[in-house]
């Protein structure tokens, strides 16, 4: 006779059902939302006349944003509970990109986005956490899913803003239908999600700041502490080499290889597609050969696809190898944050905050460092930063898990 356990594995109540569909579509409206506005950052940058260090400094705020308020989502999730804050993150973050679309300066540009990145970051925690929540009801892993699907958002996004280049949209226009479109499936999805406090779930998706000081300070000793600085180069390695794709992509293959604005977009589209079709892969490569196989061949994949687009520069060279790069570095954050959430020593939660936090600082310091690079030498020498962080992946993944021997 079947066990309770496996019935609930194998048939889920339609009430779970639907919330997982819920944070599907949370996850989606996140990945959507700022691949819509990603694309027309060339012009952007044109229309506010701003250099290639200006820009890299302006789009370095969103990181900014989300560092500043990242530690503040586990407070807010446990007072309104993690699908309320996921929703209302998701509606001010479609608020900040529109703005940011809008702006009529550089600086007002950059707070707009500091002001999306620090909604993004709580947005974030938010839907992890109840997502957290809906795989303890199904009794498997789902979480994978959920990353995919954000994958899937960014496609449609950044395909919407191609379409949206293709057809002279003002930003105006396209980020408004955007703003709208996807605000509302993340306040109708608010309906179908899991009900009540959440407080059981929340250790395993984010720990409050007094949490982890307290971790830190008691029962940590120097290999932890060695084990949480590899994680994070690694969290960051995946960071840096996604953020040149995301920030410099379009621009590089516009102004540096002359493609047409229409196809300019491929660049990221590819990225985030190809990210796509690594996540979901990556579950089942991980069971049969662990984190550490799969984070080294997936960073030598991302390092030679990009380094030889970059010595070979042409449009579908380079739009392969930012697919490269997507799919070999796409195991890379999540591998990071479930290595370092299982270190001995710390309480629940609070090596996957510290990780997650800290890996922010990738996406914070690659767009001005990029940008000084591209205004001093060349924005084709900028991004070597994408095949030089896959190497460090590479070489840091002995701190991730072998492969796990199964019952």
């Amino acid at each position: 006779m079947a066990s309770i356990e496996s019935i609930r594995r194998t048939a889920p109540d339609r009430a779970s059902r639907r919330a997982r569909i819920a944070v599907s579509a949370l996850f989606l409206t996140n990945g959507a939302l700022f691949a819509n506005i990603l694309p027309r950052y060339p012009e952007i940058k044109a229309g506010l006349g701003l250099d290639n260090l200006g820009y890299g400094f302006a789009i370095a705020a969103f990181p900014a944003g989300a560092i500043a308020a990242g530690l503040l989502a586990a407070v807010l999730i446990r007072r309104f509970g993690s699908a309320r804050i996921a929703v209302i993150g998701t509606v001010l973050t479609s608020i900040g990109l529109l703005s940011a679309a809008l702006a009529p300066s550089g600086v007002l540009f950059a707070v707009a986005l500091f002001l999306g990145g620090a909604s993004d970051a709580i947005t974030d925690v938010a839907q992890n956490a109840h997502g957290l929540r809906v795989q303890r009801r199904y009794g498997r892993s789902i979480i994978n899913g959920f990353h995919a699907i954000w994958s899937i958002g960014a496609v449609i996004g950044g395909a919407m803003a191609a379409v949206a280049i293709a057809l002279q949209l003002p930003l105006g226009v396209h980020l408004g239908i955007s703003t709208a479109v996807f605000a509302t499936v993340a306040l109708v999805a608010l309906r179908f999600c899991l009900p009540g406090r959440d407080d059981e779930s929340e250790p395993d998706a984010a720990a409050e700041p007094t949490e982890v000081t307290g971790a830190l300070r008691r029962h940590v000793t120097p290999r932890t502490v060695i084990a949480i600085i590899a994680l994070t180069l690694i969290a960051m390695a995946g960071a840096v080499a996604e953020d040149a794709g995301n920030s410099w992509a379009t621009l590089y293959l516009a102004d540096s290889l002359g493609a047409a604005a229409a196809i300019a977009p491929l660049g990221f589209i590819a990225l985030v597609g190809a990210q796509f079709i690594g996540r979901m892969l990556g579950d089942p490569l991980t069971d049969r050969f662990g984190q550490r196989w799969v984070a080294r061949v997936g960073g030598i994949i991302a390092a030679v696809g990009m380094t030889l687009a970059l010595a070979f520069p042409t449009v579908p060279g380079t739009i392969l190898g930012f697919a490269a790069v997507g799919f070999g570095i796409a195991t890379l954050i999540p591998a990071a944050m479930h290595a370092a959430d299982e270190l001995p020593g710390l309480r629940a939660g609070v090596g996957l905050t510290v990780v997650s936090w800290l890996l922010r600082l990738g996406f914070l310091l690659s767009p001005p460092f990029v940008g000084y690079i591209a205004e001093t030498q060349s924005l084709r020498a900028g991004l070597l930063v994408a095949p030089v962080a896959a190497l460090v992946a590479v070489l840091l993944a002995g701190f991730l898990e072998k492969r796990r021997p199964r019952d």
